[in-house]
């Protein structure tokens, strides 16, 4: 396992707000490291690395009471501040005799998802201000079980040269595939967070949205606020007043196995959430078989492992970025081959 401090140090989602009930212990993983997280009589949520330190048994196969969680092997019991306050075999030692603690990670609610940092926060969770927006409407999509790395699908996410291919009809058709130029800059303001973003992307869509009839023009324009954090905000040039937004947070289980949680916010106020969640669904599950299938599943950060044309650029920053970054896990790299 990569213990790699950029995103070990970072928030990564692990499940939604609203799917965790008080009382009942659920497993999750994130960078390869197993979790347990739940949620105490209080309503708060915590989250420890899913083993009991007495015998390594899953506290997720626990039970829940109250403010405390029992693990289902032999009844140790763990306080909301992970200590240990009960042992069933030695009913006489209680207090400070007790030293045994799980392993804590910290965690935030925010925009209806559950955040896990394992390490040491450098920072608070990625911005994305489109949420606190009252005018936009707000549409939890997912989680999709994805085959393949977070920078990989990062980059599909911020690459429009495939629209016409892998979303013909939807996003794009083959006649009219050439993508013209655009403007890529890093940026950093107080609202936004920092990173790179890509402007001025033109592109001619047979159905932007789920609201659309025919095809229009649309502007794009993308930015990256983490490594495994993307946002895309769109506009149809046919319709005015119409904006979306569509922010990615992935989970990496794995290297090269991740879950990816969507959030949109939109103005669209016609359509029920299940329409919406069917067209975002049906984009997505166009793109998963593409990012399954690049070899390979890490993304390459060697110069000239891979052929990239002059509208690769936003994808170009990407892997600058990471590189300045040092990220490790999820990419090869000369010292991750």
């Amino acid at each position: 396992m990569i213990r790699d401090p950029v995103l070990f140090d970072d928030w990564h989602p692990v499940g939604m707000t609203a799917q965790l009930p008080a009382g009942i212990p659920v497993s999750a993983q994130l960078l390869d490291v197993p979790l347990v997280v739940w949620r105490d009589s209080a309503n708060a949520v915590h989250v420890w690395v899913d083993r009991c330190p007495h015998r390594g048994m899953k506290l997720s196969l626990g039970s829940v009471h109250g403010d405390s969680l029992t693990c289902a092997y032999h009844g140790w019991t763990y306080g909301s501040d992970g200590r240990c306050k009960h042992i069933p075999a030695l009913p006489e030692q209680d207090g400070d005799r007790l030293t045994a603690r799980v392993s804590a990670c910290a965690v935030q609610e925010q925009y209806g998802l559950i955040w896990v940092c394992l390490g040491t926060a450098a920072r608070g969770v990625p911005a994305f201000p489109e949420f606190t927006d009252r005018r936009l409407r707000k549409v939890w999509c997912g989680p999709y079980e994805v085959a393949s790395s977070g920078p990989r699908i990062v980059e599909n996410f911020l690459d429009m040269a495939h629209f016409a291919f892998v979303h013909e009809g939807i996003l794009g058709e083959k006649a009219r595939a050439a993508i013209r130029e655009y403007q890529v800059q890093d940026f950093a303001d107080s609202e936004s967070g920092d990173g790179i973003r890509a402007t001025g992307c033109l592109v001619w869509q047979p159905r932007s949205n789920s609201l659309a009839s025919g095809g229009s023009e649309v502007e794009y324009s993308y930015r990256v606020v983490r490594p495994l954090t993307a946002i895309l905000t769109k506009e149809p040039l046919s319709r005015q007043g119409f904006h979306e937004a569509v922010s990615l947070h992935l989970q990496p289980l794995t290297e090269t196995t991740t879950r990816v949680w969507i959030i949109l916010a939109l103005t669209n106020h016609e359509q029920g959430d299940e329409e919406l969640r069917a067209f975002q669904d049906a984009i997505f599950l166009q793109d998963r078989p593409i990012v399954e299938n690049q070899q390979p599943l890490r993304l390459p950060l060697l110069p000239g492992a891979e052929v990239s044309v002059a509208c690769d650029r936003m994808s170009l920053a990407y892997r600058r970025y990471l590189k300045n970054l040092g990220l490790r896990y999820g990419v090869v790299t000369s010292e991750n081959p």
